[in-house]
């Protein structure tokens, strides 16, 4: 019955927040948003989508993101809008937490902080537990699905995440949070700011700072946490100009959770977690209580923005980030040739095994720069700019310690590689209003991305290249303004992503690094947006074709890795359908729907083989070709919805649900290979006090998976076959999500 009742209202009704209708109210380009009429928002305008860009996007403001349980992190709020899946490792939002966006993986999302790309260099993800408590920081966030627009760094491939930090306050303020909750969650936060100083010849000064600190046990066992994380940001404008730094520092100490739970355990312990485990002489189970992942980053950026008329703008942006981290891990009876040892003689006894604590390091710095020019003009809005970053990083493993030394160095390094990355970008877009409500819009952009590594692997394998990669990529569109709140909108768009630095690591141990393309994709987008009084409503159809899409096909090299191959062709189609509806001021029902397809074509699945289940004995691996299989966590059925309730002033309660379809863990759509489709539901809610005229009290409760859901959103598989004939080998592990869980925050503004 619940079910009954809650697909109906996703298809019918859906949050304000996420339809971008609020920007489109007037016409033409001429109406700018609040935030690009201040300059030190127009640092964000070259890569964001506006009320005429022909995209689907979503904008998320900073009241919103005040109201967010402060234990969730970007990804578990992000998850919230159309198309969106957010997962976590650990079952809390505190741990390493990651979002997909129309099945696109994270590593397809292109995300950018104040206009810059902060995805990781090599692996083209953000790792956002290094950015502890970001929301906390930032002003507005906008999520782009599909290709988007142009943007710096690594190509939407299937998203685009835009933050901008919080602009700077004309009045004082102080904000200071205590938050508590399950799992022996407790969060600081005090934040504090100027306010505009100064005032002569026009001149304003400004200064805001903010600190934030966490400290959970985690659901699973090992899932701790220690995050740090620091926002200071020091602005002085004038009429015509601004100039501001930012810095954010974040400091992140979890638990080790990668491993996920074994399969055939998680039905009596979903708390279970190897990480660490080993045992002693006598088999008694022990845990190294240092299993941990360490990460510590600096993020620098400086902003100039000048208007020469109020339709000329030039803005020039410098970025530096520095970190540096690593992760420790007790590994259990393992062979000394792995780390490239002889085998051990102590008192008198040869040990080919022993047991290891490692640490494996990285140290990276990224530099990037970027600057545009912007004109709005009566009919012609028009942004062209230019970008350029370097990224280098190293990688090596030290062997702390070994249960049977007999000559091992003390800090014994077996590996050390480095990798650097060039990436250089141009891009011109425009829209131009061709009629009264017709606007058309160009997007043209060239990058140019050059990849080097150098040193060996942990295997002593040579990674040894230079890769280099050119794209082009034209985006062009259509918007029709129907009415004053209706607009329709139609876009066709060329997307390019260059393979990453593990994509091209194993390519050179397969032999394959020549055969390795980038992939590129065509994306389709239909839409309708509507907003009344009282109802909004958007329909969009997309379409995305890839050509050389890379995905895992199980093939291994002959040292037995993965290979990561390109598909001829796959594609990803669906429909996205979202509304709201104020039947009173007092009360919002809202909600959105996704119902896609995700398809690989002609694919070939390989699969390991074995002589028999006793010997274990290797041979050639079975081919499985599928001429249509879905492509790896996709699911066909997205959907959320929800009921918020304001009675009186100051508070607020609401209850919000999502479902998410049937997923798999590899691309070979098998049963085994099924993460079942899950449905939870959390609650909200919020009373605010005024103290004084300037002065708030405010004390909120968030409750998550309100109906105790004992259910996993991610996973990975092994299986084998055998030529005898017996039974499939198959090994899962799952991450589970936590059960009922809430986290309570009290807030004093002043």
């Amino acid at each position: 019955m619940r079910k009954l009742f809650f697909y109906p209202l996703c298809l019918f009704l859906l949050s304000a927040s996420s339809l971008p209708l609020a920007a489109q109210r007037g016409s033409g380009i001429k109406a700018d948003t609040l935030s690009e009429k201040r300059l030190d928002s127009i640092i964000v305008a070259s890569t964001r989508a506006n009320a005429n860009t022909p995209v689907a996007f979503s904008t998320v403001g900073r009241k919103e993101i005040e109201s967010n349980a402060p234990s969730h992190s970007l990804p578990m709020m992000i998850g919230m809008q159309p198309s969106v899946v957010a997962t976590t490792e650990g079952g809390l939002g505190l741990g390493y937490s990651k979002f997909s966006v129309r099945g696109g993986d994270a590593s397809r999302t292109n995300v950018t902080l104040n206009g810059i790309a902060i995805n990781d260099g090599e692996s083209q993800e953000v790792f956002w537990v290094n950015l502890p408590s970001v929301m906390n920081f930032l002003q507005s966030i906008q999520l782009q699905r599909g290709v988007g627009t142009s943007t710096n760094g690594p190509g939407a491939f299937g998203a685009t995440l835009n933050m901008q930090t919080r602009t700077p306050s004309s009045e004082p303020y102080g904000v200071a949070d205590f938050s508590f909750g399950s799992y022996k969650t407790f969060m600081e936060s005090v934040a504090l700011g100027s306010g505009a100083l100064g005032g002569k010849n026009g001149n304003w000064f400004s200064f805001d700072v903010a600190y934030n600190h966490a400290n959970t046990r985690g659901y699973i066992r090992n899932a701790k946490a220690r995050l740090n994380s620091l926002f200071f940001s020091a602005s002085w404008r004038n009429p015509s100009n601004s100039l501001r730094f930012i810095y954010i520092f974040g400091d992140q100490h979890t638990g080790i959770t990668w491993e996920g739970c074994p399969i055939d355990i998680y039905p009596v312990n979903r708390k279970y977690n190897v990480a660490g485990e080993y045992y002693d002489e006598q088999g008694n189970v022990h845990y190294y209580d240092n299993e941990t992942d360490n990460y510590t980053q600096h993020h620098l950026q400086l902003h100039y923005v000048h208007q020469f008329t109020p339709q000329l703008t030039f803005n020039a942006t410098a970025h530096f980030t520095k970190g540096d981290g690593y992760y420790e891990n007790y590994k259990y009876n393992v062979k000394f040739s792995k780390y490239g040892l002889e085998n051990q003689v102590v008192d008198g006894v040869t040990h080919k095994k022993t047991d290891v604590i490692i640490r494996q390091g990285m140290d990276n710095v990224y530099y990037a720069g970027a600057m545009n020019l912007r004109y709005r003009g009566e009919r012609l809005y028009v942004i062209g700019g230019a970008n350029l970053s370097f990224y280098d990083g190293d990688h090596d493993g030290d062997m702390l310690w070994s249960k049977w030394n007999q000559n091992i160095p003390e800090h014994y390094n077996w590996y050390g590689n480095n990798g650097k990355k060039r990436d250089f970008s141009l891009f011109t877009k425009a829209e131009y209003d061709v009629a009264e409500r017709v606007t058309a819009f160009l997007d043209v952009q060239y990058r140019n991305v050059n990849l080097k590594m150098s040193g060996i692997d942990k295997d002593f394998v040579s990674l040894v290249s230079d890769n280099n990669y050119n794209s082009f990529s034209p985006k062009m569109g259509l918007n029709y303004r129907i009415s004053n709140s209706d607009r329709l909108f139609a876009s066709l768009s060329v997307g390019h992503r260059e393979p990453s630095r593990s994509d091209i690591k194993e390519s050179i141990k397969a032999g394959k690094a020549s055969e390795l393309k980038k992939e590129r994709v065509l994306d389709y987008e239909l839409g309708y947006q509507m907003e009344r009084e009282r109802v909004t409503l958007g329909i969009n159809l997309y379409a995305m074709e890839y050509k050389n899409q890379l995905v895992a096909t199980g093939r291994l090299t002959e040292t037995g890795y993965v290979i990561q191959e390109n598909i001829p062709k796959s594609y990803r189609r669906g429909v996205e359908l979202s509304a709201s509806y104020s039947p009173a001021n007092v009360i919002t029902f809202f909600g959105n729907m996704t119902l896609s397809k995700n398809k690989l074509k002609n694919y070939t699945l390989y699969v390991d083989a074995y002589d028999n289940a006793t010997d274990w004995n290797p041979v050639a691996q079975k081919q499985v070709f599928l001429k249509s299989s879905n492509l790896i966590y996709s699911p066909q059925f997205i959907a959320m919805g929800g009921i918020s309730v304001t009675p009186f002033s100051g508070f607020n309660f609401g209850i919000t649900g999502k479902s998410v379809g049937k997923q798999y863990m590899d691309n070979s759509s098998m049963e085994v290979a099924k993460v079942p489709a899950y449905f939870t539901m959390s609650l909200g809610a919020s009373q605010e006090f005024k103290l004084s005229k300037r002065n708030k009290l405010r004390i909120s409760l968030c409750v998550d998976n309100l109906l105790n859901k004992k259910y996993y959103s991610y996973g990975w598989l092994y299986r084998a076959v055998f030529d005898d004939g017996s039974p499939d080998y198959v090994e899962k592990g799952v991450y589970s999500q936590a059960t009922t869980n809430y986290i309570a925050k009290i807030q004093l503004t002043f």
